[in-house]
């Protein structure tokens, strides 16, 4: 039984029975017949259940993925983090979201193949785009200019090739995933140096409209 308040909203419902769902989905599918089994497991009333996934198959997976953040966020601890490099960090975070899914692979094999629809293409980026913001905010980044998107853009791209590798992974320990993780995100890192010294290089280039500044404005 989950623990809920006595007159619980539709979205307590929701984040209650959306850790519950995977279990029942990897046999009955993402669909009512899931949400109604959880919500026995989790002695709550099925019609109700059923309203508060109102939105379905994507739905379900969305509520899912949110609880999956969340024990993301709370599975290594912010000072453990901060003794990290950011590198590390990363890595560490996206090992432990693996970890949270390894149960459920089966689950979020069907899940997969529902966000890969056309008419779900959206909603997938959103939910991609979600984890991978999620992911560099906890990993201590706080840009504001175009490498809030351009970090988030390429770690989600590596994520989202990585959960293909780990679907299929039987080896010790997922061992085989975290190798094809930390080569991916070794050239986000080199992709991030490129960017930063790129960058310099465009601060320190000659500016025509500077130096006439400073020819009618000395520095003194």
């Amino acid at each position: 039984m989950v623990d809920l308040p006595a007159d619980p909203t539709l979205d307590e419902i929701r984040a209650a029975l959306a850790p519950l769902l995977p279990r029942q989905a990897a046999f009955d599918g993402w669909r009512p017949a899931a949400v109604e089994n959880a919500a026995r497991l989790a002695h709550v009333d099925p019609a109700i259940a059923r309203l508060a996934f109102a939105d379905g198959a994507v739905g379900m997976i969305d509520a899912w993925f949110a609880s999956i953040d969340a024990r993301m966020a709370a599975a290594i601890p912010a000072d453990t983090l901060a003794a990290m490099k950011i590198r590390e960090r990363i890595a560490a975070l996206v090992e432990a979201r693996l970890a949270l899914l390894a149960p459920d692979r089966e689950a979020l094999r069907r899940a997969l193949a529902i966000l890969a629809l056309p008419q779900n293409f959206a909603r997938s980026a959103k939910l991609g785009w979600r984890a991978a913001d999620g992911i560099w905010r906890l990993a201590g980044d706080t840009a504001t200019d175009y490498n809030h998107y351009t970090k988030r853009m390429t770690l989600g791209g590596v994520y989202a090739a990585t959960m293909i590798a780990f679907l299929d992974d039987e080896s010790e320990g997922h061992a085989d995933s975290r190798a094809f993780l930390s080569r991916r995100l070794d050239g986000v890192m080199r992709f991030e140096k490129a960017k930063a010294r790129l960058s310099a290089r465009k601060d320190n280039h000659f500016s025509l409209s500077r130096f006439i500044g400073r020819l009618r404005y000395p520095v003194v």
